[in-house]
């Protein structure tokens, strides 16, 4: 085993693999974050979080210092499934929140929270081979003043759709690549005149178009201006050749691929004002799945494990998700209090979400696509929109709120993600959120907790005791892993709520230094 040897090292410092590394240091762990780039990247890509992931963010404290309104997020009164319109006005629980940050700026800002942690980030230094064995892993850097050598305990590739680390320890990546389409995408200057007042565009020679996806008879057309002044394009073809390979994406290339979608000019240029500014093609588009998220002691994490279409934004939302679970698991099993099986259930919990994510991003490329069946099928699953039940689902869908672990346990809110209660605490009024900061579990005491005191005592040293009210609790007590899920709910405090915690305890969080007198 090399000399430098640490718990953790992530390969990977893009959003997802900074979040990990903030996680394991507020579990204790210090990993090491190793990326070839020599600083973070400034190439535009998502534009924002949509669904829990933006919850999770409040839960650390990062909601409003990466630009949140003050408060607990908002839902968003509307938003669009493949370019179809979704009011979520008449929805009592709203599940769809938004902030709106650019992935570079939300790198940065991670690294920041990060390094803030003590994590080791280094920058310029690449994972050029690894090898396992049975307690770990060693691995070869290729850093600014030549090759060292690190071994880890643990090996996290988050290092992209194309991954060295899921390819050197031979985890497949089946699915699906599209060859009929051309995705162009770039920021731009337009006339002030085109704009609208409600966030869309009006060309002359076709008219208004709304703000988002908008799809047309010969293609997609995308308008969104997140960012005043500098509006982002992107037109999408389909059934077209592809672009012969290394030819560069121009602005001209970008405009008369919008020409040929719209049928007429769009008087674009290219952006003025500072960078960075987003230009690129996107051909061949995947929609692929590790088909094990573990082998050893090597962990995959966000576009290593599942890339899909951005379209609907969930790939931020599925990644820093998955980031949170495996954070805590382990920390635990590091910390040496994790049951055995836990860091199994990293891929048995987050494998299927990334199956429900694809499926909702092909769904939506296929509703992109032209043709008159499309047009009919669009036209029905508008008709089916305007009943808030089915704007429900989709919502749910989109923001990752119908996520339901298997945790063993019968209550209703057990497997999802906890409500963000309003809570009356000795130490004043606090939100679930804030209980949340250093990502340790809760136990949630909302009624009479007398019947617990003897198993909640034996936890203590991995497991916060919160006691509180709150005029719409849901539970007499909740359990509340670090990601954010309920382990465990219960609504009354008998002798069987007791035993059912004490097995919840034990099943999530491990054997305590003491065992109490009913375990």
């Amino acid at each position: 085993m090399p000399e430098n040897s640490v718990d953790v090292v992530i390969s990977g410092a893009g959003p997802n693999g900074l979040m990990l590394a903030g996680e394991l240091a507020l579990g204790g762990v210090h990993a090491i974050v190793l990326d070839e780039l020599p600083e973070p990247s400034d190439q535009p890509k998502a534009n924002g979080l949509v669904g829990q992931v933006v919850r999770l963010l409040d839960m650390r404290g990062l909601y409003h210092e990466f630009g949140g309104a003050p408060g607990a997020p908002q839902p968003l009164p509307a938003y669009f499934f493949s370019g179809l319109p979704l009011s979520f006005a008449e929805l009592a629980d709203n599940p769809m929140t938004l902030l709106g940050i650019p992935q570079p700026k939300l790198v940065r800002l991670l690294e920041k929270w990060a390094a803030g942690l003590g994590v080791d980030i280094r920058w310029g230094n690449r994972l050029d081979e690894l090898t396992q064995r049975d307690d770990g892993v060693d691995i070869t850097v290729a850093g600014p003043d030549g090759d060292y050598r690190l071994g880890a305990r643990y090996l996290i590739g988050a290092d992209g759709g194309r991954s060295s680390v899921r390819k050197q320890v031979g985890i497949e990546f089946p699915g699906y690549t599209a060859t009929d389409s051309v995705t162009r995408i770039g920021h731009v200057w337009l006339p002030d005149e085109l704009r609208t007042s409600d966030g869309g565009i009006e060309i002359l020679g076709f008219g208004r178009l709304p703000f988002g996806h908008n799809r047309l008879e010969r293609g997609g057309f995308v308008f969104a201006e997140l960012d005043p002044g500098r509006p982002l394009i992107a037109s999408m073809e389909f059934g077209v050749e592809p672009v012969p390979e290394g030819t560069p994406m121009t602005i001209e290339e970008l405009r008369d691929s919008v020409r040929r979608v719209l049928g007429v000019d769009l008087p674009l240029e290219a952006p003025r004002g500072p960078g960075p500014h987003a230009l690129r093609r996107i051909e061949n588009q995947n929609t692929r799945q590790a088909d094990r998220y573990r082998e050893g002691n090597v962990f995959l994490l966000g576009d290593a494990a599942h890339v899909h279409s951005g379209m609907g934004g969930p790939g931020l939302n599925l990644g820093l998700q998955d980031a949170a679970n495996l954070g805590w698991k382990l920390a635990a099993e590091i910390n040496g209090w994790a049951p055995a099986g836990l860091l199994d259930t990293y891929h048995s919990e987050r494998h299927p979400v990334g199956v429900r994510v694809m499926m909702s991003s092909l769904a939506q490329t296929a509703l992109f696509a032209p043709g008159p069946e499309v047009t009919a099928l669009r036209t029905l699953l508008g008709e089916l929109l305007e009943r808030p039940e089915n704007t429900e689902y989709i919502a749910r869908l989109m923001s990752g709120s119908d996520t339901r672990y298997e945790t063993g346990d019968p209550h209703p809110l057990a497997g999802r993600m906890v409500p963000d209660l309003t809570l009356e605490t000795p130490d004043g009024t606090k939100r679930v959120a804030e209980l949340m900061r250093k990502a340790r579990p809760v136990l949630l005491m909302l009624a009479d907790a007398s019947t617990f005191p003897d198993i909640t005592e034996a936890w203590r040293d991995r497991v916060d005791i919160v006691t509180a009210t709150s005029i719409d609790a849901p539970a007499t007590a909740l359990l509340i892993r670090p990601d954010g899920y309920v382990a465990w709910a219960a609504d009354d405090t008998d002798q069987s709520t007791s035993d059912r915690l004490h097995a919840a305890l034990t099943h999530w969080f491990g054997t305590p230094m003491s065992v109490p007198a009913n375990g």
